[in-house]
């Protein structure tokens, strides 16, 4: 693939979306910070997903038409926005991407309650998933028309029928399809009918290049090819034979840009929130900062502190815990019943060991950057105990610009872990002792210990770029693409 050769990027979520009074905010997610460093690394188009009613009539004004936006922080993009029929995206977002697949990637399901397959699920992801895929291939496919050889990169588990879509119409196209969260186990595939899985697999397989963030999930993609399609797959190579073509599946763990999480730790408004943290922390400060997600595991960290003060009363009055949490899928059920079980759980922990003048864990529901960044600089202790998760930036961002050699607690189910495990705290996310137990030895970690493993998790986080993440990426579609014409 040559420098100049037309680039597509697809994904349900686009770099910016537009508010009904005009004005536009950046789009939330690592997976949006993973593009638009793709996005600012050579030009593309990206095509995306209307999500609001602001989307809808920008992509009306532009016709559906590619069109530029400059983004909050001065990025510049070419945008195309594609509309769904509502009731299409519903299905296809609220019913199966979210919760159907998220949970199944992320070990969510209580099976002996859920999920109940019945016939809206069914035609929910007929004609929701399967219809919304349909009008982003058709959008991209009108990107790609009449251009020779072109490269279309896919991005995460809202389009895992759309590369099918697009082979049929372009034999020809190059499809590249980067998968943001975990791959699970192929038990964990057999919640959903058969026909349903078939479609998924048929689809994603269509692929030329399948990424995921860590070799874990590279393993587990795989072995589910072998398991539940019964293909042949060369493990070593990693490799999975469909008919007459090979998929290469390869892991790209999704590094950080380290200079643009250190100018915004030079913002003004950044310097300001500092200011009024230092004036109310106490000794010690811990910190969260996450989407008000199940798979986050929030409230079993809420549980480990509780048993962290009631096993270590020393530490009463001088230790605040903050927690920023940005609300996640409200619309749906679940999301909607866990933020209110995380309201509860604060109250109660606060009651149970506040004082009239301290409170243990100041919740903060709301997505605020420049206040997390300000957090960042200043923590004791950071806490990742996601039950399963993709990548987690947090665990990469907060310890490249902490000041204090903090500590991070990192279960060892986040993607981050493979790279990051050696300098952080291991916890078993669902062992609550484990976690109180790590709480305690980072808060009574001698300074040259903090040190050590501080400027550890700094080495490996500034060992790569987004352009490094990307760089390897376009050198395996122009591998794959010389060993295709060799054949």
């Amino acid at each position: 693939m040559s420098a100049d050769t037309p680039l597509v990027l697809v994904s349900n979520r686009g770099p910016v979306t537009f508010q009904e009074d005009g004005s536009i905010k950046r789009g939330t997610g690592g997976l949006v910070t993973a593009l638009i460093g793709l996005a600012s690394h050579r030009p593309v188009t990206w095509v995306a997903s209307a999500m609001t009613e602001g989307d809808v009539q920008a992509a009306e004004r532009a016709d559906g038409k590619p069109f530029p936006v400059t983004g909050p922080e001065g990025d510049e993009y070419r945008v195309k926005l594609v509309a769904s029929d509502s009731e299409a995206y519903h299905g296809f977002y609220s019913i199966i991407a979210n919760p159907l697949l998220w949970f199944i990637q992320h070990y969510l399901w209580d099976l002996s309650n859920a999920p109940d397959i019945r016939r809206n699920e069914t035609e929910a992801f007929e004609l929701g998933y399967n219809a919304v895929n349909d009008d982003l291939a058709q959008a991209a496919l009108e990107e790609i028309d009449g251009v020779q050889s072109p490269v279309v990169m896919l991005h995460d588990y809202h389009l895992y029928t759309l590369p099918g879509l697009i082979r049929r119409e372009r034999p020809d196209v190059f499809l590249h399809h980067f998968v943001h969260i975990p791959w699970s186990q192929s038990d964990s595939w057999r919640v959903l009918p058969s026909a349903i899985r078939r479609q998924i697999y048929d689809g994603i397989l269509s692929n030329d290049i399948v990424g995921f963030h860590t070799r874990s999930y590279r393993r587990n993609f795989l072995q589910c090819c072998e398991d539940l399609m019964g293909l042949e797959v060369d493990h070593d190579a990693g490799v999975v034979r469909v008919e007459d073509r090979e998929v290469w599946v390869r892991a790209y763990p999704l590094p950080i840009d380290s200079t643009a999480i250190q100018a915004v730790a030079r913002r003004s408004r950044v310097r300001e929130m500092e200011g009024e943290l230092l004036r109310r922390r106490r000794h010690h400060l811990i910190l969260r900062v996450d989407r008000a997600d199940l798979s986050k595991n929030v409230l079993r960290g809420f549980g480990a502190f509780d048993t962290f003060l009631e096993q270590h009363p020393e530490f009463r009055e001088r230790v605040t815990f903050i927690a920023q949490l940005m609300p996640s899928r409200t619309d749906v059920t679940e999301y909607a019943e866990y933020l209110e079980r995380i309201e509860a759980v604060v109250a109660v922990v606060n009651h149970r060991h506040g004082s009239p003048d301290w409170m243990p864990i100041q919740l903060k529901l709301r997505d605020d950057l420049d206040e997390a960044v300000a957090a960042y600089k200043h923590y004791d202790l950071l806490i990742v105990n996601a039950m399963f998760d993709g990548m987690n930036l947090v665990a990469k961002e907060g310890p490249m610009i902490n000041e204090r050699a903090g500590v991070s607690i990192l279960s060892e189910n986040t993607g981050a872990h493979e790279e990051l495990g050696e300098y952080s705290l291991s916890v078993n996310p669902f062992d609550i002792q484990e976690m109180a137990d790590s709480i305690h030895a980072a808060l009574t970690m001698s300074y040259d210990e903090r040190q050590r493993r501080h400027e550890g998790l700094i080495s490996i986080v500034t060992a790569r770029n987004p352009g490094d993440w990307v760089d390897e990426q376009l050198a395996d579609i122009r591998a794959k693409e010389e060993s295709l014409t060799a054949r």
